[in-house]
């Protein structure tokens, strides 16, 4: 299992690297100057010349790159012990601020809502999931077809805009604006940000069950007058957990990226209110942060949802440790042969 878990890890390396590099280059090629926005209408060229040079912006972008990973821009540098491998991934063009500090400062609020629309859609997606499966081709069945594609069809900001102006505006249940601190206040961007993870998850529980059901083994335990709840429960559900793991652990990552939106329609202060400030006001090293930090937030999800596989199915750490046994065999097989 230690071996599983270090190999998934190393994995993580080259992607987080590509990552880094296509956002780094996206921000490098992006129309606008962080120097002439953040001087006065009135500075001359020279100015903006000699700002680009103190923020750093005028060299090559090779070196821009390796100094953004590694605090070093190539021979005849020294390393300053800054860059992403420090976790310093320099200061805000707009506040001066460690702009790592004020992602920290914020993530605490993002995952309070990922974490409630997260609770939210497996509360309702599993248990409907299961019933629509259950009850294929009738009524319910329909029912929970026509609600999840809906769910799966509404934008979430055109959604987060309906339940404002519904629950805040016309009935003055809920208010407009989303406050870590104010419980009431995360409703209607919890409902926002969980509608389509719901949907989603419902229609994989369904499929997941539906093949599941169809199997031998469920006949044979129905065979031997085991009552259809246990069926269903210990020897259905199980088994069909590994489709509905893998759509929750994406799921995850999708809500700290939707988060972006659903944060900007209820003016709630996370990291994506973060980025959106960001881009707007083009602080390259705030976009750089938040997009990479969302990334490795992604990829950690994706790595636990792995490991919770070794432990609902047995079978996939088997075959990695067969392919691992594989690969040292044929190593084996070719010295012996050289030999």
């Amino acid at each position: 299992m230690i071996r599983y878990f270090l190999g998934r890890v190393l994995q993580l390396v080259p992607v987080l690297i590509g990552v880094t590099f296509i956002v780094f280059f996206l921000t490098y090629i992006a129309p606008g100057d962080p120097a002439r926005t953040l001087l006065p209408q009135e500075a001359t060229d020279e100015d903006v010349i000699e700002m680009r040079s103190a923020m750093g912006i005028d060299r090559p972008f090779v070196n821009q790159y390796l100094s953004f990973l590694f605090g070093y821009d190539g021979p005849g540098d020294s390393f300053d012990y800054k860059g992403l491998i420090f976790l310093d991934f320099g200061r805000s063009y707009i506040t001066n601020r460690p702009v790592f500090a004020t992602i920290l400062e914020r993530f605490p609020n993002t995952l309070i809502l990922a974490f409630g629309s997260l609770i939210l859609s497996i509360v309702l997606s599993i248990p409907f999931g299961i019933i629509s499966a259950t009850k294929q081709y009738t009524v319910t069945d329909m029912l929970v077809s026509i609600a999840s594609l809906i769910g799966i069809s509404i934008p979430a900001f055109w959604l987060g805009m309906m339940l404002i102006y519904v629950f805040s505006i016309n009935l003055g249940i809920f208010p407009s604006l989303a406050t870590p601190s104010n419980w009431k206040s995360l409703i209607l961007p919890i409902i926002t940000l969980g509608a389509m993870n719901t949907a989603v998850q419902a229609r994989m529980t369904r499929s997941a069950m539906l093949e599941v059901i169809k199997q031998d083994y469920i006949r044979t335990a129905r065979s031997k007058g085991i009552s259809e709840k246990i069926v269903i429960r210990k020897h259905a559900m199980r088994n069909a957990l590994i489709p509905v793991v893998t759509v929750i652990g994406l799921q995850v990552g999708y809500l700290l990226v939707g988060a972006v939106l659903t944060e900007t329609v209820f003016s709630y202060p996370g990291i994506g209110s973060i980025m959106v400030d960001a881009i707007q006001k083009n602080d390259i090293p705030q976009i750089l942060a938040s997009v990479v930090f969302v990334a490795l937030m992604f990829a950690l999800v994706n790595l636990m949802v792995d490991i919770i596989y070794a432990f609902i199915d047995p079978r996939i750490k088997s075959q990695y440790t067969k392919k691992r046994k594989s690969i040292n065999l044929f190593k084996w097989s070719k010295k012996n042969a050289v030999k």
